[in-house]
């Protein structure tokens, strides 16, 4: 008999009719489970009423205007970046680089950062659980630079190998890059520590932060690292739009990544002066109303409180691997519940992840399936791919349960 779900520890049933998308039914009779979070999030109204409201009562270009709809769009752009900033624990919203997502602000770093740091032998220490955002840029760097790539290790646990981690520091690394929570395995790794280590070290550190700043309270200022990476459309926020955290000091000695309008304060015929930070990484005009999206997002998590979504998900989690544990021939990949955010991969005996997510599908539960752009750590784990379910504030142990009887369904039709 599995465990009872943990007490409610936020008002999931308000915060659910906030999502307009979790009311519908993928066909009739059949609501939507949507266990599939550490992909995208939904989004709350607060996010689609204040981008619509931009587009219907503001919508104009930011920063060149002098009119009354270009000063009051530069206003609530810029008002987002600020409210960003505070979100991750950052006093300095010049610290906040507006991208496309996560990814883009990691080839900005290895493109800028990399390009002028890094010269033929420098080392760069990745982890085996790294996302391929977090692995090519740097693969294709070390291929034009001749630098030299390195990885910790994962333990059978899905931990990162400490004492590999020290061995590997001894080297003397320029940049360690890794993931302050997987979206395979869901460990959340010691990043405070490790960026201390790193330190220690000599070596700048990049969190790709895009799975556990959604989840977890973040101060970046404390966690130490270099440079921060997160996607807006995994925090209730729009797609289209990511964040480049990094210390002042560090943007300013960087060259621009692209140029165009805006990232300029002055252009002649064969020269040009950047602008200031963070403008000087800003090309071009901006997802405007997704910036303005990501700020109201930040503002409806703001108003939940992080430790409260933070302690959902861990009842949340720690009941599915309950609740997992019981289907016969199931393995769950990763931590226990108390080392890791949100989400759990698994695979079947003798199901393929890929129909295991039709079926479940076709009862209406919505699971991520392969190698969800980490085939890496698949590799590691001796499996081509997994079924993912990942879990957010909306998610509820009545959800969990029809995960689990949708699995039942699975092992009958391949019984």
């Amino acid at each position: 008999m599995h465990s009872p779900p943990a007490p409610a520890l936020l008002d999931v049933d308000r915060l659910r009719a906030e999502f307009p998308v979790l009311e519908r039914e993928t066909r009739p009779g059949v609501p939507l489970i949507y266990l599939d979070s550490a992909a995208t999030s939904q989004k709350p109204r607060a996010v689609l009423e204040a981008m619509t409201a931009f587009y219907e009562h503001q919508n104009a270009n930011i920063h060149r205007g002098i009119h009354r709809l270009a000063e009051e769009a530069t206003g609530a752009y810029e008002s987002a970046r600020r409210r960003v900033a505070a979100f991750i624990g950052t006093p300095d919203p010049a610290e906040i680089v507006f991208t496309r997502n996560a990814t883009e602000s990691i080839n900005l770093v290895a493109s800028t950062w990399g390009r002028t740091k890094l010269r033929a032998g420098d080392l760069i220490v990745l982890t085996e659980m790294e996302h391929h955002a977090n692995l090519v840029p740097w693969q294709m760097l070390a291929a034009e630079r001749g630098l030299r790539l390195a990885h910790i290790p994962i333990d059978a646990n899905g931990r990162l190998d400490a004492e590999a981690y020290r061995e590997l520091l001894s080297r003397g690394p320029r940049l360690v890059a890794f993931t302050a929570m997987s979206n395979v395995l869901g460990t959340i790794t010691p990043a405070a520590e490790m960026t201390a280590q790193a330190h220690a070290a000599g070596a700048l550190v990049l969190l790709d932060a895009a799975q556990s700043i959604p989840h977890l309270a973040t101060d970046v200022r404390a966690l130490g690292a270099d440079f921060v990476v997160f996607s807006a459309h995994k925090m209730c926020g729009p797609t289209g739009i990511g964040v480049l955290y990094a210390r002042r000091e560090l943007l300013e000695s960087m060259p621009p990544y692209q140029g165009g309008g805006d990232m300029i304060r002055r252009v002649s015929l064969h020269a040009f002066t950047p602008n200031d930070v963070p403008y000087k990484f800003e090309a071009g005009t901006p997802a405007i109303a997704e910036a303005i999206g990501l700020g109201a997002a930040v503002d409806f998590l703001d108003a939940i409180g992080m430790q409260e979504v933070q302690a959902h998900e861990a009842a949340i989690t720690e009941y599915a691997l309950d609740r997992l544990s019981e289907v016969p021939g199931l393995q769950v990949f990763g931590p226990p519940a108390a080392e890791r955010g949100g989400l759990a991969s698994f695979s079947m005996a003798d199901a393929h992840p890929h129909d295991v997510a039709q079926i479940l599908d076709s009862l209406g539960v919505a699971v991520r399936a392969g190698h969800h752009c980490a085939m890496p750590i698949h590799e590691v784990l001796g499996v081509p791919a997994t079924t993912r379910a990942s879990f957010y504030l909306y998610t509820t142990p009545g959800e969990i349960d029809r995960l689990i009887d949708g699995l039942y369904k699975v092992k009958h039709v391949f019984a």
